[in-house]
C-alpha cells in the first residue's frame, strides 16, 4: 500500500512538473529600479509553476516597442510583451494577433478592483478586453537632489517658480539645474509636465483630447513655451542620453533636478536613498497636483500551442493579484492598478501619489488621447525646440498649433 502510494506521489509531481510551461516575456525595463522590479513579476510566475523566460530590450520604449511590434507582425511572437496600455496596441488586436483576455477578465472580476477604470478601458476594443494593467504611471514629477541644493547653499525648492529662481546658485556651484536626457519622448515629457504645471487641466483638455488649434495657439500655451524655454536654458549644459543617466545626476548631487515620471523613483530606492531625505519630489511640478494614468500593460500575442494559451492566461490573471501588485510596484516606483492592496510600506512619494489618485486629481495619459503619429510629431518638435536654442518660443508655438490642428 505504502509503495503504492509512493509510486502515485511520484507521478503527480512528475505531472506537475511537465505542467509548467515557459513563456517568453518582453519588456523595455532595463534599468537598475525596473529590472528590481521585473524580477518580482519573474519570481511570482516561476512560483505559480511556470517559467519566466526573460527577453529585455534596451532600446527605451519607442524603440523597444517598434522591434516587439515587428516581431508579432512578422510571426515571431514572443509569449507576452510589456507595451504602454493606450493607443499602440489597436492596429494588433485589429489584426487578430493578440489574445482576448475577457474570460480571464471576468473570471478574475477585473471590472470590479482595477482602478481607475480607465486602465481596462484602454485595454478594452470593441467590447473585448486585450491586455491586464500592471501599474499607473504618471510624468509629471519634478525630482530634487537635496545634496545638490545643500551644496549650493540654498533651500530646497517647493515649487517650478522656486526651482527656476535657485538655477543660477545650482550652476555657480558646478551643478547642473535641470537633467533631461537627449532623446525625443524625453523631451516631450518635460514639456508635457510643464504643460499640466503652468496651464492647468483645462487648457491641456482643450489641446490634448479636443485638439482645439486655438487655444494651442493662445495665452496659456504661450506661457508654457516660456516656461519650457527657461527648463531648456538651464539644462542645455547636459549631455546624457537615457533618462537614468540623468536620474543619477541627481542621486550624486550633480544635478538639482530632473522632471521624469514616477519610475525614477525606483533608481533612488536601489541607491539608498530616503524620499524626504535625500530627496524630494513634487508631483505636477509643486504646482499643479495632478498625474495622470497611464502606465505599463501586458500583451498577450495569439500562439498556436494550446498549453503556452494557457500559460499566458495564467500570468494575465497573476499580474493583477494583490501580492503580485505590491511587490512589482514597491521596486518600481508606480501605483497599484487595485485599491485594495497594503502599502504601508511605500515611501514618502508614493503615499502622495495614492493622496492625488485618491482625491481623484487625474487626467488621461497623453498616449490614451493621441495616435502614435500625433505623438512622434510632437516628439520632433520638442526634440528640435530643446536642442536648437535659435528656435524661438513664437516658432516653436506655431509648429506646436500645426501639429494640433492636424492631431487625431
Amino acid at each position: 500500500m505504502i509503495k503504492k502510494l509512493l509510486a502515485a506521489a511520484v507521478l503527480t509531481g512528475l505531472s506537475s512538473l511537465s505542467s509548467a510551461t515557459e513563456l517568453e516575456v518582453s519588456h523595455w525595463w532595463t534599468s537598475g529600479g525596473e529590472a528590481a522590479a521585473v524580477t518580482e513579476l519573474a519570481k511570482a510566475f516561476d512560483a505559480s509553476g511556470d517559467k519566466w523566460k526573460d527577453s529585455a530590450i534596451a532600446a527605451g520604449g519607442g524603440g523597444a516597442a517598434a522591434i516587439i511590434i515587428s516581431r508579432i507582425l512578422g510571426g515571431d511572437p514572443m509569449g507576452a510583451t510589456q507595451l504602454n496600455h493606450g493607443r499602440d496596441a489597436e492596429e494588433l488586436i485589429k489584426a487578430g494577433l493578440l489574445q482576448d483576455l475577457t474570460d480571464v477578465a471576468e473570471k478574475e472580476n477585473w471590472r470590479e478592483i482595477i482602478r481607475p477604470s480607465s486602465l481596462l478601458d484602454s485595454c478594452t476594443f470593441e467590447g473585448r478586453i486585450y491586455c491586464a494593467p500592471v501599474n499607473i504611471h504618471s510624468p509629471q514629477w519634478l525630482w530634487l537632489s537635496h545634496k545638490a541644493f545643500k551644496d549650493a547653499g540654498i533651500p530646497v525648492p517647493k515649487n517650478w517658480s522656486e526651482f527656476i529662481a535657485a538655477a543660477p546658485a545650482l550652476d555657480k556651484a558646478g551643478k547642473l539645474p535641470l537633467a533631461v536626457g537627449q532623446q525625443a519622448w524625453q523631451s516631450n515629457l518635460t514639456f508635457n509636465a510643464i504643460t499640466i504645471a503652468i496651464s492647468g487641466l483645462e487648457p491641456w483638455k482643450k489641446v490634448y483630447v479636443d485638439k482645439n488649434a486655438e487655444v494651442a495657439g493662445g495665452e496659456e500655451f504661450k506661457k508654457v513655451f516660456e516656461a519650457a524655454d527657461q527648463a531648456r536654458k538651464i539644462s542645455a549644459k547636459g549631455k546624457m542620453q537615457d533618462w537614468n543617466a540623468a536620474t543619477a545626476m541627481v542621486i550624486k548631487g550633480d544635478a538639482g533636478g530632473q522632471i521624469m515620471g514616477d519610475w525614477a523613483q525606483g533608481e533612488f530606492q536601489l541607491a539608498g536613498q530616503v524620499a524626504g531625505e535625500d530627496y524630494t519630489c513634487l508631483p505636477g511640478l509643486g504646482v499643479t497636483e495632478m498625474i495622470s494614468t497611464g502606465g505599463d500593460a501586458f500583451y498577450f500575442p495569439v500562439l498556436k500551442d494550446a498549453e503556452q494559451t494557457a500559460a499566458q492566461k495564467r500570468l494575465a490573471a497573476l499580474i493583477i493579484q494583490k501580492d503580485t501588485q505590491v511587490a512589482f510596484n514597491l521596486k518600481k516606483g508606480s501605483l497599484p492598478i487595485r485599491g485594495d492592496v497594503d502599502l504601508e510600506t511605500a515611501n514618502d512619494c508614493m503615499k502622495k501619489g495614492i493622496k492625488i489618485l485618491a482625491g481623484n486629481n487625474v487626467l488621461p495619459d497623453l498616449s490614451q488621447v493621441i495616435s502614435a503619429d500625433t505623438m512622434s510629431d510632437l516628439e520632433d518638435l520638442m526634440v528640435e525646440f530643446w536642442n536648437d536654442p535659435s528656435m524661438t518660443t513664437e516658432e516653436a508655438q506655431e509648429r506646436f498649433v500645426k501639429v494640433i490642428a492636424r492631431a487625431d
